[in-house]
């Protein structure tokens, strides 16, 4: 038993160093100077360390705008798809009306459609309601596509919490607002936590979608601005590499801060219900 322990251990350690080894070399070149980041002679560590790489990304056009465009998507993003699916996580575990079923089946088959399939019919979709080149309509595309795994998550949190505690509220006068808000909220905040750490790194990380429903570089975010280190005439590496650094730390705070009630959520919500 104690082998078997030693050897499950060590296979996790090196799982965790496979894994974690594409990130530390994307910052340890970071912080290189411009020739040992093209030599063919690998380096582990940074002999000659240097913050131009960085300075070279923050002085980059349109960094700041595009960040702020980032941050304001994926904080909607965030708010509104946790909204929209606690309250339809909601009636789908607390009551019963036609097409309920139904839509549980859409909810399935819209989580096994490819994303790259939906990129002409949402394009689309929006050319006709006149939203391209608009905020609002990336922001939207962003909620229709973090939805479906958000309401099946917080569904299956839900169905963990006992209809007594319900019933026991409205015994005592609670209106179904207020038994939402005093007691199914705090009890799901678990997997709401879980589905907003999806919803975040769903909207901060694409690319596809803000390029292509994005002409306007006004409207640009972070993964589109990361494009223009290369050019023509060649790829500026170092700044390349460092705004790639710079633009995975927001995730890897976020995940840092939230990921005990990630882990305690994304558990609850796959095994209940």
């Amino acid at each position: 038993m104690r082998a078997r322990r030693i050897g499950t251990n060590v296979m996790a350690a090196l799982f965790c160093l496979v894994w974690v080894f594409p990130v530390y070399w994307m910052v340890n070149t970071a912080f290189k100077p411009r020739g040992d980041i093209l030599s063919p002679t690998p380096q582990f560590l940074p002999l000659n360390f240097t913050l131009d790489n960085f300075a070279d990304a923050l002085a980059k056009p349109g960094f700041t705008r595009d960040l702020l465009n980032s941050v304001l998507v994926t904080v909607t993003v965030v708010l509104l798809s946790i909204v929209v699916a606690f309250l339809a996580a909601t009636a789908l575990t607390r009551f019963r009306f036609f097409g309920r079923r139904s839509f549980l089946i859409g909810v399935l088959i819209l989580q096994m459609v490819p994303v790259p399939a939906l990129v002409i019919p949402l394009f689309l979709g929006l050319k006709s309601a006149h939203l391209l080149n608009n905020l609002l309509g990336l922001t939207l595309t962003y909620v229709a596509l973090v939805l479906p795994f958000t309401i099946w998550t917080l569904r299956g949190f839900l169905h963990g919490i006992p209809v007594e505690l319900e019933e026991a509220a409205m015994v005592d006068g609670a209106s179904r607002a207020r038994i939402m808000r005093s007691v199914l909220l705090p009890l799901v905040l678990p997997g709401l936590i879980a589905t907003s750490v999806f919803a975040f790194i769903t909207a901060w990380n694409d690319f596809l979608f803000a390029y292509v429903i994005m002409k306007d570089q006004s409207g640009y975010t972070l993964p589109v601005w990361l494009v223009s280190f290369s050019t023509s005439t060649g790829t500026d590496y170092g700044g390349l590499i460092a705004a790639s650094t710079l633009f995975a730390l927001p995730v890897v705070v976020f995940f840092a801060l939230v990921q005990r009630h990630l882990v305690e959520g994304m558990t609850a919500g796959a095994v209940k219900g």
